[in-house]
């Protein structure tokens, strides 16, 4: 069975122009997380439609979490469990911590979990991300025994950073599933 990659978008559901809808539109064997709710997230209902859609879902699975969903990520790895998960590709994980860094509307999602992944997972960030430090995103990569790459100034590897598909991101995605 090939392995899916579940689409997980962080507050505003990752527009047309985001690296994760054109790999939702382009790529084979992916599936897209939806939430209810993209502008005022509530962890508890994130965790638990993440959840369920992983309960429905069968065969090998790899997370490619963006933005807060990598804090959600993070979250559900330390309350549940799904045995196919082969990995997880986080990018751009946004700092929940930090006032400074993030919005009011994201508090609930802190404290950001700071414990070991239970399965492989990569940290992508960027140099010149608003809503995360470098620093703070290999702190974060460090605690969850990710492996951390730093892909240069790319914003918040978002819509704005006009990736496109993205290949880069599909070239590091591959680590997980070789």
């Amino acid at each position: 069975m090939a392995t899916k990659i579940l689409i997980l978008p962080g507050l505003g559901g990752s527009g047309e122009k985001h690296w994760q809808s054109f790999w939702s539109r382009e790529l084979d064997h992916t599936l897209r997380l939806e939430q209810d709710n993209w502008e005022e997230p509530e962890l508890g209902k994130w965790l638990e439609r993440l959840n369920e859609f992983l309960l429905k879902t069968e065969g090998p699975l790899i997370l490619a979490a963006h933005s807060l969903s990598v804090s959600l990520v993070a979250h559900w790895a330390g309350k549940y469990h799904h045995p196919h998960i082969k990995g997880a590709l986080l990018v751009a994980p946004a700092d929940v911590d930090s006032p400074e860094h993030t919005p009011e509307v994201i508090r609930n999602f802190a404290p950001m979990p700071a414990t070991k992944l239970p399965f492989p997972s990569i940290v992508v960030a960027s140099e010149d991300d608003p809503f995360v430090s470098v620093d703070r995103a290999r702190y974060f990569a460090a605690q969850w025994g990710s492996e951390f790459i730093n892909i240069g100034p790319k914003g918040h590897i978002n819509s704005d950073s006009n990736l496109g598909i993205w290949e880069e991101g599909q070239e590091i995605l591959q680590r997980l599933n070789p």
